[in-house]
């Protein structure tokens, strides 16, 4: 299998995120990518390979264009406002809501940046656009591999993408790229596209970007929304709408979940996406459901992560893997790549 990993995601290195009440480090840090580097050089698990560069087409095949200029430009706004801005990042501090207007772009950098954010967790750094950008070609080339032939392929990047919509960020996330990958996938010939959501937390990002559309299935399996991150979507009962109703499946899990448990989900998950007729499938693939993980309640184990490979790799699809999320740093590259490894048995 190949691994598109991109060189440049260090860029992305935010100082502090709002969590809990309190400014805190950042738990979404280099060292995640740079642990499943390492251990995948360690078991020589495939080619590492630089990724393609995508024109910015690709980009706004899934993106707005006033969202993705937003991103671009962002920093150079931040710094200009204040000299001193370039020894902190960014974050949001307000936000339309139910009432307020979205159709005008505000010319008051905080309020763009409201505009196009959920959350206040998620800095903006003096190279989020050039990580991000780069991992979108991470994301784009692992799916063109596929076109051409292969088998599976794996999209290393940070920071992750799934928390990301069609024009805002947030959970770490500003550019989709599993929905990026599915989108190329698809724009390749392939009819049907399955993403298989497996972090922790909703893909309300991957979501909200196919929800009403009938040739991408959506399957998450994640913590109940009622009381887990990003809490308003997840639901059971969303389903798609319009012409996409019906290509849309949630099942939210309780905190404790261990794997037994988990797996019956999946089972679910990969059955529904098989009825859907899936040609091809991109992974989600969020190993935050780690029993070490700082941020997250389920109970899976190291071991466990070798399974979840083998039952994906049954699926019998061509399949994009891409990283998300899985904060218990020191572990990450033995769970993520353990996935890997099985499914490359």
């Amino acid at each position: 299998m190949k691994t598109f990993f991109n060189h440049l995601h260090a860029q992305h290195q935010g100082q502090f995120e709002m969590f809990r009440g309190a400014l805190v480090p950042c738990h979404e840090v280099p060292a995640r990518a740079d642990h499943v580097l390492a251990e995948l050089q360690r078991r020589k698990l495939g080619e590492i390979c630089a990724p393609q560069a995508f024109d910015a087409h690709a980009l706004t095949t899934i993106h707005s264009e006033r969202y993705l200029a937003f991103l671009e430009n962002a920093w150079s706004e931040w710094v200009a406002l204040d000299p001193d801005n370039a020894n902190r990042d960014a974050l949001p501090s307000v936000w339309p809501t139910r009432t307020f207007r979205g159709d005008v772009l505000p010319d008051n950098f905080a309020a763009r940046m409201g505009l196009f954010s959920f959350d206040a967790g998620s800095p903006l750094t003096s190279g989020t656009w050039v990580a991000a950008r780069a991992g979108a070609d991470c994301a784009l080339s692992a799916a063109q591999a596929l076109v051409e032939g292969d088998k599976a392929a794996f999209a290393l990047s940070r920071p992750p993408g799934h928390h990301a919509g069609a024009d805002f960020f947030g959970g770490y996330c500003f550019l989709n790229n599993a929905a990026l990958a599915a989108q190329h996938l698809r724009a390749a010939g392939m009819a049907r596209v399955a993403v298989l959501d497996v972090d922790y937390h909703h893909g309300n990002g991957t979501q909200a970007i196919f929800y009403d559309r009938p040739d991408v299935f959506f399957a998450s399996l994640h913590g109940d929304p009622r009381t887990e991150y990003p809490f308003f979507l997840g639901y059971a009962d969303e389903t798609g709408a319009g012409a996409g109703e019906g290509a849309n499946l949630n099942l939210p899990l309780p905190r404790g979940t261990d794997y037994g448990h988990w797996s019956d989900a999946l089972e679910v998950a990969l059955a529904a996406i098989a009825r859907f007729g899936a040609e091809a499938l991109v992974v989600s693939l969020g190993v935050d459901t780690f029993a070490g993980d700082p941020i997250s309640g389920f109970t899976l184990q190291s071991d466990d992560y070798l399974r979840m490979g083998e039952r994906l790799q049954q699926a019998g699809l061509p399949t994009v893997l891409v990283f998300e999320g899985g904060y218990a740093v020191a572990d990450v590259g033995i769970n993520a790549v353990n996935v890997l490894q099985a499914f490359s048995r």
